[in-house]
């Protein structure tokens, strides 16, 4: 009686390399590559920390001011007076009105893109909203400066009578639109694809399920979007949110066109006064001497200091979403 053996295959060739080492010659170098790239944006980022500080150092050390709470700005003078109060409260406030105008429409955009719009009209508006982002920050102050400037002064005098109450909206002088109100819609123009394109990019990652099983449990469709979609999002919009913030604070030339800038610092936002860190520099920086430059890169390392921490912020917001950084691809 043959009595038939049945062998096991042979075990794979054992691997004597640690667990996630790079063995072929291209993954090393691409390796290599990456590494060295993270590396010299760092380096990068280290030797313009370091430049911002040292020019700083040397102007803010013969300030007769109170850098952080002297309204004046004229490093010209002798002694020299100058200080960042109008500046970070103008930059601070116009940034916060972007905000306030742009979020609540550019999350509307998305969630019309990506749930409601039908394919053959969801794609030109997504190819319109990235032209926005392509369009330079001149061209944005230009067309502020030319038309929407004009076009907000009946908006100026609405507010004023109906809303003078609140002391925000209460103006003196309501014809000149030349204010941080104007260039918080302009910023906000300008930051609303970068919020649109991100929150579509979060709700388009809702597993399907969830709005499935809310759409089987009888919710209408902006049911399922309370309950399903915007809950997963949060996060997601909170950090879009935050990178458009960080493009409002240091944009310049847009603002530089359409604000009146002065040393007043006042809460009526409807009034022309105060002024931004980037409109500041871009002002005074070619009439400036050697010490008027230094006291500038001051300025600009303060805007320097908040960009990075509103960026950081938005970064450890997306990590906390175990959904957002590929971990469950």
């Amino acid at each position: 009686m043959d009595i038939t053996t049945q062998t096991s295959p042979p075990p794979p060739p054992a691997d004597n390399t640690a667990e996630g080492a790079v063995t072929r010659a291209g993954d090393r170098i691409f390796a290599g590559l990456s590494r060295g790239s993270g590396i010299l944006l760092l380096v990068v980022m280290a030797a313009i920390a370091v430049f911002l500080t040292v020019r700083s150092v040397s102007a803010i050390s013969k300030d007769h001011g109170n850098f952080l709470t002297t309204f004046e700005w004229n490093a010209a003078l002798n002694p020299p007076v100058f200080g960042i109060a109008v500046l970070a409260y103008g930059t601070v406030v116009s940034s916060i009105i972007a905000l306030v105008i742009a979020v609540p429409i550019a999350v509307g955009i998305a969630l019309f893109i990506s749930h409601y719009a039908p394919r053959r009209l969801a794609t030109p508006i997504s190819f319109v909203i990235d032209l926005l982002a392509a369009v330079p920050s001149i061209i944005y102050g230009l067309w502020g400066a030319i038309f929407l400037v004009p076009h907000l002064v009946g908006l100026n005098h609405w507010l004023t009578d109906y809303f003078g109450w609140t002391v925000i909206f209460k103006s003196d002088n309501p014809d000149a639109a030349r204010s941080l109100f104007t260039v918080g819609i302009l910023l906000a123009i300008m930051i609303l694809p970068i919020i649109t394109n991100v929150s579509r990019e979060v709700f388009n990652q809702v597993p399907r399920m969830h709005e499935e099983a809310a759409l089987a449990l009888g919710a209408t469709r902006w049911e399922t979007i309370r309950l399903s979609v915007i809950p997963f999002a949060r996060s997601g919009i909170i950090s879009a949110a935050m990178l458009g913030l960080g493009r409002a604070l240091g944009e310049t030339m847009a603002v530089a066109t359409v604000l009146s800038a002065s040393s007043v610092l006042t809460i009526h936002i409807l009034d022309p006064a105060g002024g931004t860190f980037s409109q500041n520099i871009v002002a005074k920086f070619g009439e400036a001497d050697e010490f008027g430059r230094n006291a500038l890169i001051a300025s600009g390392l303060v805007l320097f200091i908040i960009t990075l921490l509103v960026n950081g912020a938005a970064r450890l917001i997306i990590a906390r979403r175990k959904e957002y950084s590929g971990a469950n691809a």
